[in-house]
């Protein structure tokens, strides 16, 4: 059956759907934006004590992402062939999701408190069995959206609430988590986290369980020729990098903010949580504000025009960052929020359609090959997207290495520079994507065929 001709998903299921956006954004935001400093805080002056070395957690941190990467296929081949009377995801969602949950608070109650070897070795431990369980529910989660809404305008529905639900989660995120921290602890802060992910991801399943297909045959292909087929499909190889590219970038300036705050803004001893939550509550309310403009752009224009538009201007503009807090006779704080605005509107158009432009992909896929691979897809973009974003963490650390002082802050500044060039070679590569809005045989271009 071709998408258009299959009936439109009821507004609530495509809501609670949705949700589930808020708790993968949600764990993944507060991590990028706390763990690092949470365990490597050993500058003269940090208000928390250190509890790995700083290198020692950059390693940590990219050595786990690559493990992380390294199962998301294996996991989307399993998926892709599990045949149950809950169909082909729920199972992977109901059993792998409790799990997920508990292993994110443990990360904020290390065994000990000061700079420990067995804190290490705890952290490497955490970090790859929560990644482990994210795949198992996060992955088939995501794989259920082509089969669910096969319109193009319930994709563009979806992935616009979506991106309501995922900037909810980041003020959760970037701009509650840091009070909760300043007032309650960090262990407190995961216990909040854990429990409104748990939430809004079984929200979710509610929502797409019905609509969830049992009559689609498991695929058959053997794993590596599933992979294989996977990367001969040129319009997921135009569009994988784009999307890893511009995440590391704002992932490495998320990370970067505490820092941010604690060399350059220098708040009063004790509120680095909270400044950090205000210059994070800025691009956050852009984005919200931005979201109509770009739902209606989508369907004037397309989501892939809007997706590439608002990527080039990420890379033109951050960049600029290099100069927030240094423009003289103005207040570092006021410049910050001033030059952290623009980012939200970048953000707004590359974080709505990466999963629509994605069932496209899938659905050009089906088409040409007759199988239907959701979860092969989306745990091979996992893969590569987790095998360069660990890189954030390294780069951070070398960044940081030049210079995260008051008196040196120019591993600080580069932050921006570097993003922006990120998602310039992500631009640049899109150029590349010619699938239509709506992916039917009778609308891909001929040569796409061949």
């Amino acid at each position: 059956m071709t998408p258009d001709l299959r009936p439109a998903l009821p507004r609530r299921d495509a809501l609670l759907y949705a949700f589930g956006s808020f708790s993968g954004n949600l764990v993944s935001r507060a991590m990028a934006a706390w763990l690092f400093f949470f365990y490597a805080a050993n500058r003269e002056g940090a208000d928390i004590p250190a509890r790995v070395p700083v290198w020692a957690v950059g390693t940590i941190l990219t050595v786990t992402t690559v493990l992380d990467a390294l199962d998301d296929p294996l996991v989307g081949y399993w998926s892709d062939r599990t045949r149950t009377r809950w169909g082909r995801r729920i199972p992977f969602i109901v059993l792998a999701t409790p799990p997920w949950a508990l292993l994110f608070f443990l990360l904020w109650i290390p065994p000990v408190d000061g700079v420990s070897a067995l804190n290490a070795v705890y952290l490497f431990v955490v970090v790859t069995a929560f990644h482990l369980c994210g795949t198992l529910s996060g992955g088939p989660l995501e794989s259920l959206l082509p089969e669910i809404a096969p319109r193009s305008a319930d994709r563009v529905r979806i992935v616009t609430w979506q991106v309501v639900f995922g900037t909810l989660s980041a003020v959760v995120a970037l701009i509650f988590t840091g009070p909760i921290i300043d007032r309650f602890g960090f262990a407190v802060m995961g216990a909040v986290v854990a429990a409104l992910a748990l939430l809004s991801r079984f929200l979710a399943l509610v929502g797409a369980w019905r609509h969830a297909r049992l009559d689609v045959e498991p695929a058959r292909l053997h794993v590596l020729e599933a992979f294989r087929w996977t990367l001969r499909n040129d319009q997921f190889l135009y569009f994988l990098p784009t999307f890893v590219l511009f995440n590391m970038g704002i992932t490495l300036m998320t990370a970067a903010l505490p820092f941010v705050v604690e060399a350059i803004i220098r708040p009063p001893e004790g509120r680095v949580g909270t400044y950090t939550a205000i210059l994070a509550a800025v691009p956050i309310g852009v984005v919200l504000l931005s979201l109509p403009v770009v739902y209606r752009l989508a369907l004037r224009r397309g989501k892939a025009w809007v997706y590439a538009t608002t990527m080039l201007l990420g890379a033109c503009y951050l960049p600029l960052l290099f100069f927030m807090g240094f423009v003289p006779g103005v207040p570092r704080l006021a410049q910050a929020l001033l030059f952290l605005a623009p980012v939200g509107v970048c953000m707004a158009g590359v974080f709505v359609f990466p999963n629509a432009i994605m069932a496209d992909i899938i659905d050009y896929d089906a088409i040409r090959t007759g199988m239907r691979r959701e979860a092969m897809y989306y745990g091979t973009q996992n893969l590569i997207e987790g095998s360069v974003e660990a890189l954030h963490a390294l780069i951070l650390a070398g960044l940081l290495a030049l210079g995260s002082t008051a008196e040196n802050p120019l591993g600080l500044r580069l932050v921006g520079p570097v993003a922006g060039l990120s998602i310039l070679v992500g631009y640049l590569i899109f150029r590349g994507y010619k699938l239509p809005d709506t992916v039917r045989p009778d609308t891909i271009p001929a040569s796409l065929l061949r």
